[in-house]
């Protein structure tokens, strides 16, 4: 497979960074959707990924319904947890007809060993499947995290060694989680990793040394890198759904911006649909649109157009 450094061909249809930085891919024989090789993985993800959050107080038909429109438009990648409120119970039910379409990422934020394998049968079962593509310590942001949850990493690695998911992860929702993961990769061998990407927080220096680190590491091992938090507008105020966690924008600019700039982050392959099912068309369009790979200025641009919102974090769920 191909690494940093050496001259090995990437899989056809993987992305690839020429010269001045713009990255490219493939798009999906039925659709507009671009791909890209999700690191060593080998699997071509679409570069969205249909985040689970967003059937948090979903119905059955309303899951169906999500699903189908993801898969038509070229998404084959699953992004779900446990702790997404109905959402396994209620796209579960859709998943073996279309098992073979989908890559599935799923999480756990369970520290005992019991606990991390008991929820990871569970979640088998309600999706239907005898294994998951990808296991993920959910929500590690601390060093502290990372310490007091390495009996659940065994577990997980474990679970890999007997074929019940095929590659791990790690994914974390704060300013603290790309050095936390560089931490993380000095300890365990992990296939991917999962953190916040949006224009405000290269805003943030101290954040976007740690993230660009991070990501030039996971370049080196050639590490699948996932995007969350890409139409992340600002802080919730008052009254709000459970999902998602923070205030996403609702327009499609604001939406476009958050989208071209996770996608033309050198070293994200893909990024994950927030958690509010009324924007994934609107957000399906803009990942679509994705051709332009904003570069140099119009990435600057994005930047300083929300240098002076709020950040989301600290947020009180992990998401």
């Amino acid at each position: 497979m191909a690494r940093a450094g050496d001259n090995t061909p990437l899989a056809v249809g993987a992305p690839s960074v020429p010269q001045d930085g713009t990255v490219v891919g493939e798009t999906t024989d039925c659709s507009s959707m671009e791909t890209r090789r999700l690191g060593r993985t080998e699997h071509r993800s679409s570069v969205a990924i249909l985040g689970g959050a967003a059937f948090w107080e979903a119905t059955p038909d309303q899951a169906g319904e999500s699903l189908s429109l993801a898969l038509d438009r070229g998404v084959n990648h699953l992004d779900i947890a446990p702790q997404y409120g109905a959402a396994e119970d209620v796209v579960g039910p859709h998943l073996p007809a279309v098992r073979d379409q989908l890559f599935i990422g799923c999480k756990t934020l369970r520290r005992h060993p019991d606990g991390v394998r008991a929820q990871l049968d569970a979640s088998l079962t309600k999706l239907g499947t005898d294994h998951v593509d990808l296991y993920q310590l959910h929500a590690v942001t601390t060093i502290d995290e990372l310490d007091g949850r390495a009996d659940a990493m065994a577990v997980i690695e474990a679970a890999r060694s007997e074929g019940l998911c095929r590659f791990i992860g790690i994914t974390g929702h704060d300013l603290t989680a790309p050095s936390t993961f560089l931490e993380a990769l000095r300890r365990y061998d992990l296939d991917t990793v999962m953190f916040p990407v949006y224009p405000g927080l290269w805003a943030d220096p101290v954040y976007r040394a740690d993230a660009e680190s991070l990501l030039d590491r996971c370049a080196e091992r050639d590490l699948g890198v996932m995007a969350i938090k890409a139409v992340a507008h600002r802080p919730w105020s008052g009254d709000h759904p459970p999902a998602p966690w923070y205030e996403p924008f609702h327009d499609d600019a604001g939406i476009s911006r958050g989208v071209d700039f996770a996608l033309s982050t050198p070293g994200v392959h893909a990024f994950c649909t927030p958690g509010d099912r009324a924007l994934l068309p609107k957000v399906l369009d803009a990942a679509e649109d994705f051709a332009t790979h904003p570069v140099g200025p119009e990435r600057d641009q994005a930047i300083a157009a929300m240098a002076e919102e709020r950040s989301i974090f600290p947020i009180a769920q992990n998401g």
